[in-house]
Order: C-alpha cells, then sequence, then structure tokens
C-alpha cells in the first residue's frame, strides 16, 4: 500500500524550503533526495497545489506526500558477508555490523541486512512484515552493532514476536557514555515518542508515546565518560539514546543526542546489542546468544582508561 503523510506547517515557520521542512520531520529513512524525487513526480502538494522542492513556505499551510508502494522496487539478494552467531531450520542470530541498515527503505534498497540474508537464506525467511521486511522480527538502528534475530518461517516470527511484545525476551546492551554517574546502576522511565518539532529524532513525552524502561549499571568509571551495561524492559526506537541522553550522560558518539562535535571522531553512537535470550520457537527451550564486543569499543575503552 502507499504511504501518506499529512503536515501543517507550524505558526513561526516562514520562508523554510519545502525539501528542506519535509526531510526534518518525515521518518529519517525518508532521505531528501528522495523527496527532492517525490516533489518532482508531483506526489507532494501544498495547500493542494504542485510546487516545486525550493518552494518557500508559510505558516499553516498544509502538505500532503504520497509515497508510492515501496513493492515497485524489487529488493535483490546480494552477496554480502554475514556474521551468523547462530542458526537452525527456524532462525538464524546475525552480528550486525557498523553502518549497516536493517531493511530496504523508501531511497535505499541495496546493502541492507534485508539484502544480504535474503542471498543467505535464499526462499526460506518469513513473509509477515512484506516483501520489503523478509525475516525481520525486530532491528536495531544503523550504527549499533550486535545480536538480532531473522526469522526462517512465519510460525517462528509470530512465536517470538509475541515474546518481544509482552517483553519477555532479554535484552543486554553495551555503551560508552559521557560524564561521571553518581550512582553505580539506576533505571531510567518515561514515554518516548516523536520529538515534538525534530521529528527524525525522538523524545521523553508528557502526552502520548509509549512506556519505556532502562535498567543500567557501570562497567567502568574513567574520567570523562562510563563503559555501561544496559538490560531493557522495552524496546522502544532510540530508547537507550534517549534515556541516557535525558539523565545527562548520552553516549558517545551520538551526534543527535548528544555531542554534535563528536570529540572522538566515532562513527555513530557507541551502543552495542551485545545479549538477546528467548524461548525457542520450535524446541521450546531458552536460547541465549551473546555477540562479542566490536574492536573499536575495546580500542576507545584503552583510550579512555
Amino acid at each position: 500500500m502507499e504511504e501518506q503523510y499529512t503536515l501543517v506547517t507550524e505558526t513561526g515557520i516562514n520562508g523554510i524550503r519545502l525539501d528542506k521542512y519535509l526531510s526534518d520531520r518525515l521518518p529519517d529513512a525518508i532521505t531528501r533526495s528522495f523527496l527532492q524525487k517525490l516533489i518532482k513526480e508531483e506526489q507532494v502538494t501544498v495547500d493542494g497545489k504542485l510546487q516545486k522542492a525550493n518552494y518557500k513556505l508559510k505558516p499553516e499551510q498544509t502538505i500532503q506526500i504520497t509515497i508510492p508502494p515501496a513493492e515497485e522496487t524489487a529488493i535483490l539478494p546480494e552477496d554480502i558477508p554475514l556474521d551468523i552467531l547462530y542458526e537452525d531450520n527456524d532462525l538464524l542470530i546475525v552480528n550486525k555490523p557498523k553502518d549497516m541498515v536493517v531493511h530496504p527503505s523508501a531511497g535505499h534498497y541495496t546493502g541492507t541486512l534485508v539484502n544480504a540474508i535474503m542471498f543467505h537464506c535464499k526462499e526460506s525467511l518469513s513473509g509477515i512484515n512484506g516483501e520489503i521486511r523478509p525475516g525481520i522480527v525486530h532491528r536495531i538502528d544503523k550504527d549499533t552493532t550486535g545480536s538480532l534475530i531473522i526469522c526462517k518461517n512465519d510460525e517462528s516470527h509470530l512465536k517470538i514476536a509475541e515474546q518481544i511484545k509482552e517483553h519477555s525476551v532479554k535484552r543486554i546492551y553495551r555503551g560508552i557514555v559521557s560524564g561521571t554517574l553518581k550512582e553505580s546502576e539506576g533505571t531510567v522511565e518515561g514515554n518516548i515518542g516523536r520529538h515534538p518539532i525534530d521529528r527524525k529524532k525522538m523524545a521523553l513525552v508528557t502526552k502520548g508515546g509509549k512506556p519505556a524502561i532502562t535498567h543500567y549499571r557501570v562497567l567502568e568509571q574513567f574520567k570523562n565518560a562510563a563503559y555501561m551495561e544496559f538490560r531493557l524492559e522495552t524496546g522502544r526506537t532510540h530508547q537507550i539514546r534517549v534515556h541516557m541522553a535525558s539523565i545527562g550522560h548520552p553516549l558517545l558518539g551520538d551526534t543527535v543526542y548528544g555531542n554534535a562535535k563528536n570529540p572522538y571522531k566515532l562513527n555513530g553512537q557507541t551502543l552495542h546489542a551485545m545479549t538477546i535470550g528467548f524461548i525457542h520457537p520450535t524446541t521450546g527451550e531458552y536460547l541465549e546468544v551473546s555477540a562479542p564486543i566490536p574492536e573499536y569499543f575495546n580500542a576507545l575503552i584503552k583510550k579512555l582508561r
């Protein structure tokens, strides 16, 4: 199905380009170049009229965007190496590398984890999430490394999705945050939803959003940073990044929620999905798999000591 978005410009908006405005407020998977393509293809209107990408917006204008079905673009298998932590007839668990998008999205159809698993699994992937996300039952950010479950059939997908929904899946992350923590362990709670102004970001919200709980403990405290372990009770978008930033300790390398200058010249946030544990959909036995700490983590920790 096609996707449709309707936005109304804020009272204070005046003179911002149409393409930039949309890029700032639509999901980050929708790139500015893809939006410019949609505008050229007459899929965007402002107050019911077609406009160019550089059109200067005025307050209280209604913008309508139509994104054609992603199925129109074939998602092809690609021979991309996978770091497989576990595999059987029902599922596999991979150690996702840094800078790899999990599934194709508008304007981004190659080089993703889905392209890689389609090559590896051939026809053996669940189809519940459709052509764009075969086998994908959960996801982690592009710059987050670590354990990710891929389902090979619909029955496994449904059973694992139910465990995720019930928050019974064990998820342990490792990360490096800025600053000195007063307490060696603690819990951050707060509903997470879209940022009221910057729609590409998530934020703690007082109205709406979804409940989120993150437990943390300090593994090693450095002068101006800390090596941390996180245990998730929930799995909201950007949960650890938002929660740690909310208490003044954003993840190192996180230029979205932390220091935009990125003093350690890192490639995205220092976050690793280390351990995942769940009830196997066929055997009924508990399965737990851990992804090794990435080498850049170890190198940074040595530098911080």
